[in-house]
């Protein structure tokens, strides 16, 4: 990716404004996690001087990186880079994650007189797969090392800013004099609040009251010299205000060893301070410990730090855990949402906590059969009861418990587990985090991809076997690429009889680019379709050139007699590009579909997150979803399902309309699109959310592609909530069901659903729908191996 324009509008603002807005949203990422906004700052503010000038740095050991920091400045002094990269170094040796820690860096005059520097996360992250504690939330870096990935690429993992007026030593000879402050312990201290060291609390200084309205690992591990937890009390209230200007101490277990087996003691004056209070180690207990002084509030001048300090690290540490529970209040309410969801020979019950589970404290969920009176208990949903039978019905009830009680029971909707399809492995060592199919020579061929290996791989059905051969990725030789293959695969097939053509396009994770393999059923050719521009092509552009933006999102392909198209997201910019290679040529020629203007049909939406394209022997159809506006939270809140259709190649020649939009019983539609030709035309999918589950789906939803659509709904309760990845032959439609494989015959006067996989995949399981020997099968990734599916 060699550049981003990020195209922003006040769409998040007002629904009713959409019509009149002519720019499209800011690039939105749909999840299945919560995510809220980091709004609350951690700031070193300026101290005394010393009175003494440092003559050397302190002697620092370098340690082996943990991490890769990738730091964005803006208007940053040659020299304060320095420093800043030394303060990098340090941490990189000190905080471990997989993921990279993208920090925005900001050098100007600061607002508030005598910081100087503050810093927050990129955002919170709560409920994501990883986490210690599921009802806590964690910040970007944080949230990101447990979950083992990026959970938002798009947005920085920390946010820095700097006074750029304060009296700092410019030299980089790490010795301040007495009236100088020193840059790269300002960097460490920040980074340190940037991690997670820090509250997210807010204190109204007229009222008194405090709020948390995301408790974080730091706010529960914060507590009242009585025990209780600062994440436990009520917000906002005034107990919660005393709280912030009272003694809080730190209870993990690693901070209080490294202290020296007594509980830390955070910073609370009696009157509240912006960006200090609770964010920090008390002044007067820690402002001579050398390196564990660091994440006191002030930083005097003269003062360097070189290290974060084993208290810090400590407790550090300690948010990586799981915090204890605190000091139960009252006894627990009843538990929400309480279903019983099918599996294989066995149950999974789901449920929210209760709506006083702030406070409660529970220390136990306990489930119920009705049937056979055994008991399971867990401390979290979800909670797996096994051992039933396929066929019979059962229903179960659920209490919560603390050290005060147990909650009335709450009894589910009755369930009947049932077996899962019957399973054949085509390639044990691919994992198939991506898979797609078609007819290449009138025999079957899949191509998916391995994401140990970053291998792109095809098999071909010769009538006794799969024969598997390696189309790209993770190899360099032979004109293929060194990095991973990481995208979804379109593929797309021309020419008659035995002479066909096999087009696949797909992306990798270092340029982000557009890739195109051919195929003649010998050898393979390569060449970059798109994303390897000079520049980003701006979409106000009318001339439409090669791009460099992130073009690795989604892309689906057609081909015709008379050449080829392929169709993709540009992620930097929130729009669906074409490029199509005519019959005879060697040049791509490049266009805009939509998501640039709402005129002539088109719309202003963050389109073609998903994205398929069909061909049906006169029209050229693309189906693709739409998010129109955003919360706060960068939660999509509606949407529209939408279908660009030509009979020419000609970029003018475009028609639209939409399958589906949002309404007051439908706020967001999309999630994913699945399309498929049949002998009534071409069918398409997608999926739907209600009032109460937005802007999480719940139904899915097709129709035939027309205008106007008519549409069909299930439901998928007694299955788990439905969600991508989809895909459908025209009947059936194979979507994930609580991370699993579910299949809808969509068919039927009553639609019915059957379970095919049942091991959870919380990445999502990819499918597709390919025929051997007459024998339809359903193709996917299950337990690390390509696998085929059939009842």
């Amino acid at each position: 990716m060699r550049g981003q324009i990020r195209r922003s509008g006040p769409f998040f603002l007002v629904l009713g404004l959409i019509a009149s807005l002519l720019l499209p949203t800011q690039s939105v990422a749909l999840s299945n996690f919560k995510v809220a906004p980091s709004t609350v700052w951690g700031y070193t503010y300026a101290g005394k001087a010393t009175g003494i000038t440092q003559t050397r740095p302190p002697k620092v050991a370098y340690l082996e990186q943990k991490s890769k920091f990738v730091v964005n400045f803006k208007n940053f002094p040659e020299w304060a880079k320095k420093d800043f990269q030394a303060a990098v170094d340090i941490w990189a040796a000190n905080f471990s994650s997989d993921a990279p820690i993208t920090i925005d860096a900001s050098w100007g005059r600061s607002a508030s007189i005598g910081v100087l520097g503050s810093a927050r996360p990129g955002n919170y992250y709560s409920g994501f797969d990883g986490a210690p504690d599921q009802s806590l939330w964690y910040p970007s870096a944080l949230a990101n090392a447990l979950a083992g990935k990026d959970l938002d690429p798009q947005t920085p993992e920390m946010v820095i800013q700097v006074n750029s007026v304060a009296n700092w030593n410019t030299r980089n000879d790490g010795a301040p004099r007495a009236n100088e402050y020193d840059l790269q312990s300002v960097f460490l201290h920040e980074m340190g609040h940037g991690l997670g060291f820090l509250s997210t609390d807010s204190y109204d200084q007229f009222f008194g009251y405090g709020t948390i309205e995301q408790p974080t690992p730091y706010n529960a591990y914060a507590q009242l010299p009585d025990g209780r937890r600062l994440s436990d009390l009520p917000s906002p209230s005034i107990e919660l205000g005393k709280a912030l200007t009272s003694t809080l101490v730190w209870a993990g277990p690693l901070g209080m060893a490294a202290n020296g087996g007594q509980k830390p003691i955070l910073y609370t004056p009696a009157r509240y301070e912006e960006g200090s209070s609770v964010s920090h180690l008390d002044e007067a207990t820690y402002s001579n410990l050398g390196a564990n002084s660091i994440m006191t509030p002030n930083l005097d001048a003269g003062e360097i730090f070189r290290e974060p300090g084993s208290l810090l690290l400590a407790m550090m540490e300690d948010l990586r855990r799981k915090p204890p529970v605190g000091i139960a209040v009252g006894v627990p309410q009843v538990v929400r949402n309480a279903a019983a969801i099918i599996a294989d020979s066995s149950a999974i019950i789901t449920f929210d906590p209760p709506a006083n589970a702030r406070t409660a404290q529970i220390t136990s969920y306990s489930v119920r059969n009705l049937k056979t009176d055994q008991v399971k208990s867990s401390t979290e949903s979800p909670i797996i009861v096994t051992g039933l039978k396929n066929g019979t019905s059962y229903s179960f009830s659920i209490v919560a418990s603390n050290t005060n009680g147990t909650s009335d029971a709450v009894i589910t909707a009755p369930m009947t587990p049932q077996v899962g399809w019957k399973r054949f492995v085509i390639d044990e060592k691919a994992d198939a985090k991506h898979v797609t199919s078609t007819l290449f020579n009138g025999k079957p061929l899949i191509a998916y991809t391995d994401s140990k290996s970053g291998i792109l791989k095809i098999a071909i059905w010769d009538g006794k076997s799969w024969k598997k051969s390696t189309v790209d990725g993770a190899g360099g030789t032979a004109g293929r690429i060194k990095t991973a293959i990481t995208s979804p695969i379109s593929l797309c097939v021309n020419g008659s009889g035995l002479a066909q053509t096999l087009h696949i396009f797909y992306s990798e994770s270092g340029d982000r680019d557009l890739r195109y393999a051919t195929y003649d059923g010998k050898k393979f050719f390569y060449e970059i379709v798109d994303g390897n521009g000079v520049q980003v092509n701006d979409y106000k552009d009318p001339v439409r050139v090669r791009t460099g933006s992130d073009v690795s999102i989604s892309n689906a392909c057609v081909a015709t007699s008379g050449g080829i198209q392929v169709f993709y997201r540009d992620e930097s910019q929130g729009i669906l590009l074409g490029a199509t290679k005519a019959k005879g040529t060697s040049k791509w020629v490049y266009e805009l579909v939509d998501g640039d203007r709402k005129t002539d049909g088109r719309s202003t939406g963050d389109v073609a997150f998903h994205l398929k394209a069909l061909f049906d022997g006169k029209k050229t159809y693309v189906v693709y979803d739409s998010v129109l506006t955003i919360s706060q939270k960068k939660q999509p809140t509606s949407g529209e399902v939408r279908v660009a259709s030509r009979t020419t190649l000609s970029s003018d020649a475009w028609s639209y309309f939409n399958l589906d939009t949002s309404g007051s019983a439908t706020p967001m539609t999309g999630f994913d699109v699945s399309i498929a030709k049949t002998l009534n035309g071409i069918q398409a999918t997608w999926l739907i959310s209600s009032p109460a589950t937005a802007p999480n789906p719940n139904r899915i939803r097709w129709s035939p592609v027309q205008n106007p659509p008519t549409q069909g709904v299930a439901t998928s309760e007694l299955y788990g909530a439905p969600g991508k990845y989809l895909n459908t032959d025209g009947s059936f439609i194979a979507y994930n069901c609580f991370q699993r494989l579910c299949v809808l015959d969509s068919a039927r006067a009553i639609p019915t659903i059957k379970l095919v996989s049942t091991e959870q995949n919380p990445d999502g399981v990819a499918s597709a729908w390919v025929t051997v020997d007459r024998v339809k099968y359903l193709v996917a990734g299950y337990k690390g191996q390509l696998s085929m599916f059939r009842p």
